[in-house]
């Protein structure tokens, strides 16, 4: 029985401060939406792929260790692919008003499920620069890569290309918006029951039953403003003395 007043008090809350709870949520909504719409700047992806092969040799080895050999060399190529000694060549290659450092924070070096693929993600507030430091980017470390480990193991699978219309990566507006609705939605829930909390006023009799917990025996009608009032003839007497 409590656990049923206690929604039902829940959904008369809600009902009473609905204006509040949908007006909030809108203006929620509409914020996220022209900040993700005007004021995010887009952020676009280019990503090349490159495809580490294994060095012929003459003597016959386990399969097993191959893989775990080729591993460990990819983990070792993508930490020397965000290394400063090949990001700096890519800088005055294309001559970028970047640091190291910044570059890295704009390239991201993955290997494909474990293989021998390595995927190369870059994303810049412009496409046609995004596309030009990946493929820059797989270029040096194709050649660096020889004089850093003496080995020649390294060709450009798929390099990043220039689509015609790119659609950026971020900011995901749609799902900007959908947050916004929820923080909205919270927010105006939390100010209709708190104001609830607050309001101690008694509004009607069924206030009075659930504050004073006594029940109502008799209502006294208001008075019309336009209605004359009716003197008794006691009170005439009395003015009369």
């Amino acid at each position: 029985m409590e656990e049923t007043i206690s929604l039902q008090d829940i959904f008369k809350i809600i009902k009473k401060r609905l204006v509040h709870i949908v007006s909030i949520t809108i203006i929620a909504a509409l914020i996220a939406g022209v900040i993700s719409f005007f004021l995010l700047t887009p952020i676009y992806q280019a990503s090349t792929q490159i495809l580490v092969n294994k060095e012929s040799t003459d003597q016959q080895a386990i399969q097993t260790q191959d893989i775990q050999a080729n591993l460990q060399l990819i983990n070792t190529y993508n930490v020397i692919i965000k290394s400063p000694a090949i990001l700096s060549k890519v800088i005055d290659t294309l001559d970028l008003n970047l640091t190291p450092t910044e570059l890295t924070n704009k390239i991201t070096v993955a290997s494909q499920d474990n293989s021998q693929v390595v995927n190369v993600s870059v994303q810049d507030e412009n496409p046609a620069i995004a596309v030009e430091i990946a493929n820059t980017t797989a270029e040096v470390f194709q050649q660096e890569i020889r004089e850093l480990m003496n080995v020649d193991n390294v060709n450009i699978l798929s390099p990043a290309v220039l689509s015609d219309n790119p659609s950026p990566v971020k900011p995901n507006k749609m799902l900007n918006v959908a947050i916004g609705v929820v923080i909205g939605l919270m927010l105006g829930l939390g100010l209709a029951f708190l104001l609830e909390y607050l309001d101690t006023s008694i509004k009607s009799e069924q206030d009075v039953e659930d504050i004073l917990g006594l029940p109502i025996i008799g209502i006294v009608s208001p008075i019309p403003d336009d209605q004359p009032v009716i003197t008794s003839n006691l009170s005439r007497r009395g003015r009369g003395n």
